[in-house]
């Protein structure tokens, strides 16, 4: 009751504060700017605003206000009309008086005012007495909604050691009633749970840190639960809650530790270079690359012999073999390793050192290991024309487990497939069993093996021999050269320039004499010095008739000791030039013997050449000799005339050999054509009638034809066989050709031949009589 007398107390208010915006009595005037007295159309509305607040609790329907019109005389013609924004479901209002009534509960946060027109109207003729004005019905606002965070949940962090006041996050909340209205939007932030960890601003929703140096190793996550509350916090204000998790990210401020401040590890003796021989960890409270350290060797005795490398996935200090361990020589070894922090933190400095050693003791364990050489590889030298048996060099190994055990000595003969060496199995001795060749393989390669006699434990060793060189060759020309000399060649000119190779190799270096053997009347030998020498002519005015090519023998001498000589010859070939001394022809001698054929080679070429013919000859004979069968073999010549078409249609289905529409439409063809088996024995043949027109199928033109011929006694006395395509494998009679009857001609009776008339007498005759024949 009360809350309604409030609500009636405020519209008073409002009406009272809505009178200034009442439009001017009718009959008043005002004046604008410029003093100009205005006069106005009677017209009177109550009000042209109406407040109504949300959320109305009262029975029946909510009033809003009432309209009326100056032309209202109360005597029930005027009717009231209400349209816009609600009208007719929100609200409504009585026709007579002008009432307007809200239907339903409304909601601000919904929508906050409403535009309607009103006008009213003549009950009877249904016309305006005013044109409508528009008024606006606002819904004030009540505290009816609480406040609500963007998420229910906020995931923070914030780093550890952390300063009292460090931001961590910021949370808002938002509230759905007017801001503009009271304190119903007014929000206040506290924090519930998560103290004295941290703390929020009331305002803002800042949450900042409230303890100093918070240690993550301590505790990492942390709970807070803020409170948004309106009415500026006020009791019996509305408020949301919301959930942040808080984790304290990691800083570097803890050093890494052994756990052990000695440690004790072995490893056999036979352990490669580079293989593991044990671990040791360091732990760091840290995470991430703040726990990420590397290990190192400070000092001691096994410095030189071990190495240590970081694991980077399990943070881990590997130590591997550094050198060849050996028992008998050292059983222990002692190092001092240091663990440290790869990423440090100069804020935390004062917390360090970020640091820590520890000792290492290896043990060495004893293995029985194979004989090992006293070096990696051997090289030898040895002279090519050295004679067989003759000492290369000695390996020599030995067991390093103890003095007394005996080491056999082999060759491998996998790499001296060629036996060219041998090895004494005591000593270690390697000799040639073969001369050696520098220029066949200057280097030969070979596997040596110690065998431990005890134990038969191997190891090999690669022995490289070099094979020196002597001067065994002779050198000769580079290459195969070609030499001409033009019939019109002057005395002393250039022909050629050679040059000599030798698969020796001094230390010196080559250096070629070359020279004639005996004086030559045509040509001379000139040694430049540089290993290289020119052909001269001695003489001009060659004869290619006379002589077509000459023979020049030349000496090619080194200098290496012992001297080696050889005589190269040099062909010259006598040409036709032209005046500028290009090689026009040569003679045919000279042709063959620079293409490298022989007599005989070309008698050979010759020989196949006409095999070849002969075979062409012959087939093509055996081919013109094959005899065709003649289609019908009789003894008698009747005289008859076969045309073979060598092929027969496919009946009805065949469309491609004939043109089945000329045999159904007998009058297209032509009667003139001339028969093309035969010569014609008259100029101007019997002109046939043509079919009547209603024998359009092709049997009974085809025996309209028989009637025809048989019934004309000026058609020839023979048979003539024509094919009119109207048979063959696609028609119901199948074939009727006898091409393929050979086989069943003893079995067919001709006796239907004589009663074919007279243009079948000889046929029937033939046929009927080898039958008798046959029979008898």
């Amino acid at each position: 009751m009360i809350i309604n007398q409030l609500t009636f107390l405020l519209l008073f208010c409002l009406l009272g504060w809505s009178d200034a915006l009442i439009r001017p009595v009718p009959g008043i005037s005002t004046s604008d700017r410029d003093g100009q007295i205005l006069q106005r159309t009677k017209r009177g509305w109550m009000w042209n605003s109406f407040f109504l607040l949300e959320e109305w609790t009262g029975t029946g329907k909510q009033y809003v206000g009432k309209l009326h019109s100056d032309m209202d005389k109360e005597d029930g013609s005027v009717k009231y009309v209400l349209t816009g924004d609600g009208a007719g479901t929100v609200f409504e209002i009585d026709e007579n008086s002008g009432d307007m009534h809200a239907t339903r509960r409304l909601d601000r946060e919904e929508k906050a005012l409403y535009t309607l027109s009103a006008k009213a109207v003549n009950k009877t003729s249904g016309q305006d007495l005013e044109k409508a004005s528009e008024f606006i019905i606002k819904i004030h606002d009540i505290n009816d909604n609480e406040p609500k965070f963007a998420k229910d949940t906020y995931m923070a962090g914030v780093s550890e050691m952390s300063n009292v006041g460090a931001f961590v996050i910021r949370v808002t909340a938002t509230d759905a009633d007017d801001e503009a209205y009271g304190n119903s939007a007014k929000l206040v932030y506290s924090i519930l749970q998560g103290q004295p960890y941290f703390s929020v601003e009331p305002e803002t929703g800042v949450i900042r840190t409230a303890l100093p140096n918070m240690i993550r190793e301590n505790r990492e996550h942390y709970q807070v639960v803020i409170q948004a509350k309106d009415m500026a916090g006020q009791m019996g204000g509305l408020s949301g809650t919301t959930t942040v998790n808080i984790t304290l990210l990691d800083v570097n401020n803890s050093p890494p530790r052994f756990p052990h401040s000695t440690y004790h590890l072995s490893t056999p003796e036979s352990a490669g270079i580079g293989s593991p021989v044990g671990r040791i960890k360091a732990y760091d409270a840290d995470v991430g690359e703040n726990a990420e350290m590397w290990y190192s060797i400070l000092d001691g005795d096994g410095q030189d012999m071990f190495n240590i490398i970081t694991d980077s996935t399990s943070q881990e200090g590997v130590i591997t073999v550094k050198k060849q361990l050996d028992y008998e020589s050292k059983r222990l070894y002692s190092l001092r390793v240091q663990v440290t922090n790869t990423h440090i933190d100069r804020r935390f400095e004062q917390l360090g050192p970020f640091s820590d050693t520890a000792i290492v003791r290896i043990t060495i364990t004893d293995v029985d290991e194979p004989p090992v050489f006293s070096r990696a590889l051997y090289i030898f030298e040895v002279d090519e024309d050295t004679p067989a048996g003759s000492s290369v060099g000695t390996v020599s190994a030995r067991d390093p487990d103890t003095i007394n055990h005996l080491v056999k000595y082999t060759i491998d003969r996998h790499t001296d497939l060629e036996r060219l060496f041998n090895i004494d199995s005591n000593n270690g001795t390697i000799s040639t069993l073969q001369g050696l060749d520098r220029e066949t393989s200057k280097w030969h390669n070979i596997s040596v093996l110690a065998t431990e006699l005890s134990t038969a434990l191997q190891t090999r060793v690669p022995v490289f021999i070099k094979v020196r060189d002597v001067n065994d060759n002779a050198p000769e020309f580079a290459m195969y050269y070609e030499t001409f000399v033009c019939e019109n060649v002057k005395a002393g000119q250039l022909i050629q320039t050679i040059s000599a190779v030798d698969t020796d190799e001094p230390l010196v270096g080559h250096k070629f004499v070359f020279s004639l053997s005996t004086i030559n009347p045509n040509f001379t030998v000139f040694d430049n010095e540089d290993n290289t020498a020119r052909i001269l002519t001695r003489r001009g005015s060659f004869n290619r008739r006379e002589m077509s090519s000459y023979l020049l023998p030349v000496v090619i001498s080194d200098n290496d000791y012992p001297i080696q000589s050889s005589t190269s010859t040099l062909t010259v070939r006598v040409c036709a030039c032209d005046s500028r001394g290009n090689v026009q022809t040569c003679s045919t001698e000279a042709l063959l013997l620079s293409a490298g054929l022989s007599t005989g080679a070309l008698v050979a070429i010759l020989l196949c050449i006409l095999i070849l013919l002969m075979i062409v000859v012959l087939f093509a004979a055996l081919r013109h000799q094959k005899k065709k069968e003649p289609l019908i073999i009789s003894k008698e010549d009747v005289r008859d005339n076969v045309v073979s078409y060598n092929d027969e249609g496919g009946g009805e289905e065949d469309t491609q050999a004939f043109d089945i529409g000329t045999l159904r439409n007998p009058e297209v063809i032509d009667t003139n054509k001339l028969r093309r088996d035969i010569m014609p024995e008259m100029l101007f043949p019997f002109r046939r009638t043509s079919p009547i027109k209603d024998n359009t199928d092709v049997r009974d033109f085809i025996n309209g034809r028989l009637h025809e011929n048989d019934s004309d006694p000026t058609a020839p006395p023979y048979d003539s066989l024509a094919t009119y395509a109207y048979e063959g494998n696609g028609s119901l009679a199948e074939s009727l050709s006898s091409l393929e009857s050979a086989a069943t001609e003893g079995d067919q009776e001709f006796e239907y031949l004589s009663h074919w008339g007279p243009q079948f007498k000889k046929l029937a005759d033939m046929y009927i009589g080898q039958e008798s024949q046959r029979e008898t």
